[in-house]
C-alpha cells in the first residue's frame, strides 16, 4: 500500500469548513462546483472555448464543465480513463488514456455524444494490468504521459509504471523516458520551457529536470520539493500545475490540501485546505487563468470517512489566489492519415 492514510476527523472537517467561510473575506475562497464522483482527476482547461475537462477514472467518464453556465456534460468509455487532452486539430478532437491504450476521440464537448474513437497505440504489454495516469502536451505538442501499476482501494502494485514520450513519429513504439515508476503523476514546465517538473507519487517528491524543448529531452534530475521534509504537511504529491511566476501548485493525496512551492527558494509559500482528504490534481482556468480548479477522490475512503467528507470526490474551484496560470498546450500526435475519420 503506497498511500499512507492520515486521520480525517470531525475536528478536521470543522476546521476546513471554517477555513472556507472565513477565506471568502480574507483571501482564497474554495467552492464546490459539482456533486461527488468516485475518483475525479486530470482537470485541464481549453482556453479556446473556455471549458474545463476532467475524468472520473474508474467510471470511464470524461466530463466538460462550463464555469459560466455551470453545465456539466459527459461521455462514456469502456475502461479506466485518464488523462483527457485537447488537440491542436480542433476543439472537438481529443486524445485520452484508456487502460493502457492512447485513444483519439471526436466529441463536441458542449454535448454528451461520442462521435468517433480509435486506438492510436498501446503500451506496457509486459504489465497487462497497468494503466495510463497523468499526461500533458509540451509546447511542441509532444505528449508526455505516464503509467502506474494495478490499483485497488488498498494500494498500487509498485515498479510497473513508466513515463513515455509520444510523438507522431514514434507512436507505434513510444519512448520510455523514466522507468521504473510507481505512480507516474504530476507534470509541469516552467514559463521559459527550460525546466520539467515531475512526480512519482510514492516517493513523496517533486523532481525538476533540465528540459531541451527543441530535442524533447530531459536531464539532470534534482529534488525541488519533498513532502517528508515538512511536518506541517501530510499525504503524497499527486497532480501538479505551475503559475506564471514558476511556482508549482501540488495536490496532496491523503493531505487534504493544495500546496504552493517556490521553485527557486524551495520554500512552501501557501497551503490551501480542501474539504476532501484525497486531493488528486489541479489546473488553472477561467477567463484570466486565475481560477485554480481542483479534483478530488472518495475511492479509497471508508464509509465513515465518506460521511465525514460529504464533498470528497467533487470538483472544486479556488478563487482570490492572487496568481495566474500558464495556458495549457494541445497535443499534436495524431497521424494525418488517421485524422480525417475524427473530423
Amino acid at each position: 500500500m503506497f498511500f499512507k492514510r492520515f486521520p480525517f476527523t470531525l475536528v478536521t472537517l470543522i476546521t476546513l469548513t471554517t477555513f472556507i467561510v472565513s477565506s471568502i473575506a480574507n483571501g482564497p475562497c474554495v467552492r464546490q462546483l459539482t456533486q461527488p464522483f468516485d475518483h475525479s482527476e486530470e482537470p485541464t482547461w481549453d482556453d479556446r472555448i473556455k471549458l474545463l475537462y476532467f475524468v472520473d477514472i474508474h467510471a470511464g467518464r470524461i466530463y466538460s464543465y462550463d464555469p459560466v453556465t455551470t453545465i456539466l456534460n459527459h461521455i462514456q468509455l469502456d475502461g479506466d480513463v485518464t488523462p483527457i487532452i485537447p488537440t491542436v486539430y480542433d476543439t472537438h478532437v481529443f486524445v485520452a488514456g484508456l487502460n493502457r491504450s492512447l485513444v483519439a476521440l471526436r466529441w463536441y464537448p458542449k454535448g454528451s455524444r461520442l462521435e468517433a474513437v480509435g486506438t492510436l497505440t498501446t503500451v506496457a504489454k509486459q504489465f497487462p494490468t497497468s494503466q495510463f495516469n497523468d499526461g500533458k502536451a509540451d509546447a511542441k505538442g509532444r505528449l508526455w504521459i505516464g503509467t502506474m501499476g494495478y490499483e485497488n482501494s488498498i494500494g498500487v502494485v509498485p515498479n510497473q509504471g513508466s513515463l513515455y514520450l509520444i510523438t507522431k513519429e514514434n507512436i507505434e513504439n513510444p519512448e520510455v523516458v523514466i522507468a521504473p515508476v510507481n505512480i507516474s503523476n504530476g507534470l509541469a514546465w516552467n514559463k521559459a520551457n527550460t525546466k520539467f517538473f515531475y512526480i512519482d507519487t510514492p516517493t513523496r517528491q517533486v523532481r525538476v529536470y533540465d528540459f531541451d524543448l527543441k530535442a524533447g529531452k530531459i536531464s539532470n534530475p534534482k529534488v525541488v520539493f519533498d513532502v517528508s521534509e515538512h511536518d506541517e504537511l501530510t499525504g503524497n504529491p499527486d497532480g501538479m500545475t505551475i503559475d506564471e511566476d514558476d511556482n508549482i501548485w501540488v495536490a496532496l493525496y491523503g493531505g487534504g490540501a493544495v500546496v504552493k512551492v517556490d521553485t527557486k527558494t524551495l520554500k512552501v509559500l501557501q497551503i490551501i485546505a480542501i474539504p476532501a482528504l484525497d486531493v488528486t490534481s489541479v489546473s488553472w482556468g477561467g477567463e484570466k487563468l486565475d481560477i485554480l480548479f481542483v479534483t478530488s477522490s472518495r475511492f479509497a475512503l471508508s464509509p465513515e470517512e465518506r460521511r465525514q467528507q460529504p464533498a470528497a470526490g467533487s470538483l472544486f474551484a479556488v478563487y482570490n489566489l492572487g496568481a495566474r496560470g500558464l495556458p495549457a498546450h494541445y497535443a499534436d500526435v495524431i497521424d494525418d492519415v488517421k485524422l480525417p475519420c475524427l473530423r
